[in-house]
C-alpha cells in the first residue's frame, strides 16, 4: 500500500489576479509535489481556496464602489481558469465563502472556548474619525517598528515578516482616508496561543527535516515568548460569531483561513461520496501533511495552526512539513502589486505555453534565498534548454527513428558499454530525483533531470546513427533504441515539472493513457512499438518579446 500525502497550499485572497511571486511560492511546488507522488502511487489530497474574508477584498470592494462578494467571486472563476491553464492539479480547490468552511470554523471556535484556549477581553481598537468606523488591521498602515519600513499594515510588516498589531505602528493612518486613528474599547474574543508555548517548542525541536530557514525562523519566535492573539473583528465581512450577542463581530480572517485545510478536505470527502474520507488524511498517522507556502506565511502554519490543531482534537495530524519558499523578485526589483511591478499569471498565459514557465520557475524556484525572475532569462532557458537541449534530443531521435525504421522502436542487439551507462545513468537519475523530491527539493531535481538530457545528446552525437545506418544498420537501431529508453525516462522524471509536454511525448512514444498512470519507473519502450508522428515539444521564442514584456511591467492587469 503506498502513502497518504495530504497538501495544503496557501489560500489567495480573491481581490486581483494572480501573479508569478504567487506561483513560485507555493503553488508550483505543491503541484510538482503532488504529481510526483501520484505517479509514484501514492494517495494524495492536495487542496487550497480563494480566501474570501480577508480585508484586501473589502479594501478592493470600497474602493471600487462594489459588494466584497462580486469581487471574491469574479477571482475565484479567474483562479481556477488558471490552475488549468498552468497545470496546477487540485483535487479541490474551493472559497472560504462555504456553509461548510463557516461549520467548520465555527465548530472549531466553540470547541476551543469551551476548553478554555478561547477568552473574551476588553480591546483598544483603531477607530477612524473620518469614516467612522473600526479599522480591520489591514485597514491600517504605518512604520514598522521593528525595521522601519514605512509600508507596514497592522497585522503585518512585509519587509521583516513580524505580525504586528495597530497600535504597534508608529505613526498610524487609515489606508482609505489617511486620517489618524483613535484608539476605542471593544470587547473581542482572543486565542489562548500563550498556552502553547512549551508544547509547540518540543514539537517543533524535534523537526529536523524542515528547511533551515524555516526552522530558524520558527523557534526563534518560539522563544521570544508567544502571546494571546484576538481572533475577532468589528466587521460585516467575514464568518459570524456564532454566539448570541456578537452579531455584528466576525472571526477575524488570520484564524478562520487556516481552518480551510481541513473544511476543504471535509468538503472533497463529500463531494467524493464518503463524508469520513477526509480522516484518512487527517486521522491516520501514518499520513503526512505538507503546507506548501510563502515565507510570509511561516508563523500562521509552524505556530498557530499547529496550536489551533493541538487545542481543538488531539487526534488531528499536526504539520508533518513546512517547505515555505523564499520570495520572487522582477527583474531585480521587489515585486510590488500595488505599484502593479509584477507578471500577472492570466496576462502570461494568455500570449505563451504554461511549460516554458514551470520550467523556469522550477529551475530557480526560491527554495532557500530569493531569485529573481527576468524575461530574458526566460527567452534563455527556453531557446538553450528546452528547445536547444531537450527538445532537439527528441525532436532529431524520434524523428529519424519514425523516418528510418517505419514509425516503430527498433529492436537492439547486445548493448555496448557505452549504451548500458547511460540507461543505468537514467535509473540512477530517476533514483535520484525520488530522493530529492521526496525532500521536496525540486530545484536540485529539475537539474538532475536536464542533466540527463545533455548527456543523452552528447550519447547520441557520439552514436551519430543518421550516419553510421549507411554501413550498419543495426548499430544505429542499437543508438536509437538506447537515446528513446532514456527520452522515455525523461519524460517520466520531467513530469511533475513539465506535465503538458511529458503528456505529449508520452503519445508521440506509443504508449496510452496517461504519463502518470506509468508510474515512477525507466518504463521503456518495447522494441516494434508503434510510434506517433513526433511534433516539436517546445517553440523558439524571439529575443525581441523581451523589451516588449519589460515595457509592459508597471502597467497592472485587472481583467
Amino acid at each position: 500500500m503506498g502513502e497518504r500525502v495530504f497538501i495544503g497550499v496557501a489560500w489567495p485572497y480573491a481581490n486581483g489576479p494572480l501573479h508569478l511571486g504567487q506561483i513560485a511560492g507555493a503553488y508550483l511546488s505543491a503541484d510538482i509535489f503532488a504529481r510526483y507522488h501520484r505517479a509514484k502511487g501514492n494517495e494524495v489530497l492536495m487542496v487550497s481556496g480563494s480566501d474570501q474574508h480577508g480585508t484586501p477584498i473589502t479594501l478592493r470592494a470600497e474602493r471600487e464602489g462594489r459588494k466584497p462578494e462580486e469581487i471574491a467571486t469574479q477571482y475565484h472563476h479567474q483562479f481556477l481558469e488558471s490552475w488549468q491553464k498552468l497545470g496546477i492539479s487540485f483535487d479541490l480547490f474551493t472559497s472560504t465563502g462555504t456553509a461548510n468552511h463557516a461549520r467548520v470554523s465555527q465548530d472549531i471556535f466553540l470547541t476551543l472556548l469551551k476548553k478554555g484556549y478561547i477568552y473574551k477581553a476588553t480591546v483598544s481598537q483603531p477607530f477612524c474619525p473620518h469614516c467612522q468606523r473600526f479599522l480591520p488591521d489591514r485597514y491600517v498602515e504605518g512604520i514598522c517598528p521593528y525595521c522601519q519600513s514605512s509600508g507596514a499594515r497592522g497585522d503585518q510588516c512585509d519587509d521583516c515578516g513580524k505580525p504586528l498589531n495597530p497600535a504597534e505602528l508608529t505613526s498610524p493612518r487609515c489606508s482609505f482616508c489617511s486620517a489618524t486613528p483613535e484608539f476605542r474599547d471593544s470587547e473581542h474574543f482572543f486565542f489562548r496561543l500563550s498556552a502553547f508555548q512549551d508544547k509547540l517548542l518540543d514539537w517543533v525541536r524535534q523537526k529536523s527535516h524542515w528547511r533551515q530557514n524555516v526552522l530558524n525562523f520558527t523557534l526563534r519566535y518560539l522563544e521570544g515568548g508567544l502571546k494571546d492573539r484576538a481572533i475577532t473583528r468589528d466587521i460585516d465581512w467575514g464568518v459570524p460569531v456564532p454566539l448570541d450577542g456578537f452579531e455584528d463581530k466576525r472571526l477575524y480572517v488570520w484564524f478562520e483561513a487556516v481552518i480551510g485545510y481541513l473544511s476543504a478536505a471535509k468538503e472533497w470527502a463529500k463531494h467524493s461520496g464518503d463524508e469520513g474520507k477526509w480522516r484518512y488524511f487527517w486521522q491516520d498517522n501514518a499520513a503526512k501533511s505538507y503546507y506548501f507556502i510563502g515565507k510570509d506565511n511561516i508563523v500562521f502554519h509552524t505556530i498557530i495552526w499547529p496550536a489551533m490543531l493541538m487545542g481543538y482534537d488531539d487526534n488531528l495530524n499536526l504539520p508533518y512539513d513546512v517547505p515555505a519558499n523564499e520570495f520572487l523578485t522582477i527583474e531585480g526589483k521587489k515585486l510590488s502589486t500595488s505599484r502593479r511591478w509584477a507578471v500577472w499569471l492570466p496576462d502570461y498565459l494568455s500570449r505563451y505555453d504554461p511549460d516554458p514557465l514551470r520550467y523556469l520557475l522550477s529551475i530557480s524556484m526560491p527554495e532557500t534565498s530569493d531569485t529573481d525572475f527576468s524575461w530574458r532569462e526566460f527567452v534563455r532557458r527556453n531557446n538553450d534548454e528546452l528547445v536547444a537541449t531537450y527538445g532537439n534530443l527528441v525532436h532529431r531521435a524520434l524523428t529519424f527513428t519514425y523516418r528510418s525504421f517505419n514509425g516503430c522502436v527498433p529492436s537492439p542487439r547486445e548493448l555496448d558499454s557505452r549504451s548500458q551507462a547511460i540507461l543505468d545513468l537514467a535509473k540512477d537519475t530517476l533514483n535520484t530525483m525520488d530522493k530529492l523530491l521526496s525532500g521536496c527539493h525540486f530545484r536540485e531535481a529539475v537539474r538532475s533531470a536536464m542533466s540527463l538530457a545533455q548527456e543523452a545528446n552528447r550519447y547520441l552525437e557520439e552514436k551519430s546513427p543518421w550516419k553510421v545506418i549507411k554501413e550498419d544498420r543495426q548499430a544505429a537501431a542499437d543508438a536509437l533504441y538506447v537515446a528513446i529508453s532514456v527520452i522515455s525516462c525523461l519524460r517520466t522524471a520531467l513530469y511533475p515539472f513539465l506535465p503538458f509536454s511529458s503528456q505529449r511525448l508520452h503519445g508521440y512514444l506509443g504508449f496510452d493513457g496517461s504519463v502518470e498512470g506509468d508510474g515512477w519507473q525507466p518504463r521503456s519502450p518495447s522494441p516494434g512499438q508503434k510510434l506517433l508522428p513526433p511534433e516539436p515539444l517546445f517553440s523558439k521564442l524571439d529575443e525581441g518579446l523581451i523589451d516588449e514584456e519589460i515595457s509592459r511591467l508597471g502597467q497592472g492587469y485587472d481583467k
